[in-house]
């Protein structure tokens, strides 16, 4: 269970500890973040009052293009976000439906959105055996993320099962119980097709050499060469 907070608070304990802290700022995810913008939107704008960097860690799946109250809020938002976290959990729209219940048509347009907005986006992937590691996905997803010229950052991360035993313990069937944890080296090498497809900075890397990689590397680079 979590407890009410209010955005000054937030920033007032922010300010208190802000002495421990070597980098960073704050970062808002959830459950979806975006799901409480108003709160988010006074979060940030007081955040960069005090100079504050900003990170929203969302999967993009409130978004609808088009005019509105809610994307009035949202580009009111972008004016204060420094950093989006992207999460793109499949990039077939039958897949991901079947993934999540939704397809990513939304996902995909925030992207664009955020290219729009010129926001910087670090793009976040789960490679899960069997569903999402098939090599001509990754290749549609590196393809897609060469048309995006805000990318910054980009993860692959291995599908672990974590999960498995808190859902039996609430006795609650978990959908992906029967699929394997994925290692890092499938990972890596998933990573690299994707780079391959995209034209990213790091595309000509080797296995062994995108294993040194972080994914904070790719912030060094002025934009993300697609």
């Amino acid at each position: 269970a979590g407890s009410l907070r209010s955005a000054q608070s937030l920033i007032q304990e922010y300010e208190r500890n802000k002495a421990f802290y070597t980098s960073g700022g704050i970062t808002v995810t959830g459950g979806e973040a975006l799901m409480q913008i108003d709160f988010l939107l006074e979060l940030f704008t007081l955040a960069k009052e005090q100079g504050i960097h900003t990170c929203l860690d969302t999967s993009g799946i409130t978004y609808h293009p088009g005019e509105s109250d809610y994307n009035r809020k949202l580009d009111e938002l972008m004016t204060v976000t420094d950093l989006v976290m992207l999460d793109i959990k499949h990039i077939d729209p039958e897949g991901h439906k079947v993934l999540t219940g939704h397809d990513n048509g939304n996902i995909l347009a925030f992207a664009k959105y955020l290219e729009e907005k010129q926001i910087p986006v670090w793009i976040r992937h789960v490679l899960v055996p069997g569903i999402t590691d098939d090599a001509a996905l990754l290749t549609r997803l590196g393809t897609f993320l060469g048309t995006l010229s805000n990318v910054k950052a980009l993860d692959v991360l291995p599908y672990h099962i974590l999960g498995v035993t808190k859902y039996d313990q609430l006795g609650m069937a978990y959908p992906l119980k029967d699929v394997p944890p994925a290692t890092k080296e499938q990972a890596a090498n998933a990573k690299k097709i994707i780079l391959t497809a995209s034209g990213g900075p790091f595309r000509n890397y080797s296995l062994d050499q995108l294993r040194h990689v972080k994914a904070t590397d790719a912030l060094k680079h002025p934009t993300w060469q697609m």
